[in-house]
């Protein structure tokens, strides 16, 4: 299964991605091979750059046309249009409850480039399975439980960057914080999901969004987007009136010390990346947020749904690079210059 097909594949830690033939085995009875249309850019891709072995396919925001499927799979067949998101096993308490985000496997297949059972669907030197789909590609290897199915005359290069980032940021409001009309948030960072936190959040009706940042370009999307107030100075968090909410895209000790002191009682503070541990407790609470809790199947249709009334802007986020232009998508998303890149495939 080689053909035209070709990945942009790691090279040294950090380095520039490289193009080589993509080699897949055929799906197994569960699996579906996916011909791209385009895939965003996330940080977790920066960052994984450099601490993934040679040969390394990454890629989570994948969108694109369903070309083979597995014999046992339901959800689609050959031909329907998909958008790629996070991989769960299905099985384990969590998915049984339906939260795959709190999958217990979910760091091994997402993060351990093999299938559960250690196998692989890519043949060497490759290796795939990021997120279930190494979308910098022009195909993907992905799973039924993975993929959901759209409209087939949407934009699917633009809908793909719902399937990790903007997701993240529009369900840590709308479903780990359940945020409620009236009340008041502050967004530590607001580069793409901040920004979709600030669309969420103005979707709940809350009555303050507070966006802090340092790029202006950012502060100024977010104006733009919902925010009722813009702040480029951690030292103008002190000023702010009680706040019943905090999400935290930095992972800055420092910023996230100064917005916990800005909590009310009963408030929340809501970690997206795992970083900047604060003093412990009794009257506010802090959580850590994954995929903001989302199961795709039904929460990424509510965001297009959101989007064609107008209420979820996000495209406006968006820079379109072509495949071969890879590593220009990279570096502009690692230096701010792109809010939100998307590479588009031909």
């Amino acid at each position: 299964m080689t053909g035209k097909r070709r990945a942009a594949v790691t090279t040294s830690p950090g380095g520039a991605l490289r193009f080589a033939p993509l080699r897949l085995r055929p799906p197994r009875a569960d699996e579906v091979v996916v011909r791209l249309a385009g895939c965003g850019i996330c940080h977790t891709d920066l960052s994984c750059r450099s601490g993934v072995a040679a040969g390394s396919i990454l890629g989570h925001e994948g969108a694109g046309i369903v070309e083979r499927v597995g014999n046992a799979v339901r959800a689609v067949q050959p031909g329907d249009a998909v958008v790629l998101s996070y991989h769960s096993c299905g099985r384990c308490a969590a998915c049984l409850r339906r939260h795959p985000a709190g999958c217990e496997h979910f760091w091994r297949l997402n993060f351990d480039f093999q299938r559960l059972d250690g196998s692989s669907g890519y043949l060497p030197p490759l290796h795939g399975h990021f997120f279930g789909q190494s979308a910098f590609a022009t195909h993907a290897l992905a799973n039924e439980r993975n993929l959901v199915r759209v409209a087939g005359d949407l934009p699917l290069a633009t809908l793909a960057p719902l399937g990790c980032g903007l997701q993240t940021g529009a369900g840590t409001v709308i479903n780990s914080l359940n945020l409620q009309a009236g009340e008041r948030l502050l967004i530590l960072g607001v580069g793409p999901v901040g920004l979709a936190a600030v669309m969420a959040a103005k979707l709940r009706g809350a009555a303050a969004i507070v966006a802090l940042d340092h790029q202006r370009q950012r502060l100024a999307c977010a104006g733009e987007l919902g925010a009722t107030q813009t702040l480029s100075d951690v030292r103008q968090i002190a000023q702010l009136p009680a706040l019943d909410a905090v999400i935290d895209t930095t992972g800055e000790h420092g910023v996230i010390q100064a917005a916990w002191q800005r909590l009310r009682r009963g408030g929340t503070l809501a970690l997206l990346t795992g970083g900047g541990v604060v003093k412990f407790s009794h009257d506010r609470r802090i959580i850590s947020v994954i995929q903001g809790d989302a199961v795709p199947q039904q929460f990424i249709p509510y965001l297009i749904a959101q989007w064609r009334s107008g209420h979820f802007p996000f495209d406006r986020l968006l820079r379109f690079y072509p495949f071969g232009a890879i590593n220009q998508a990279l570096d502009a998303a690692q230096t701010g210059e792109a809010i939100k890149a998307v590479i588009r495939f031909d």
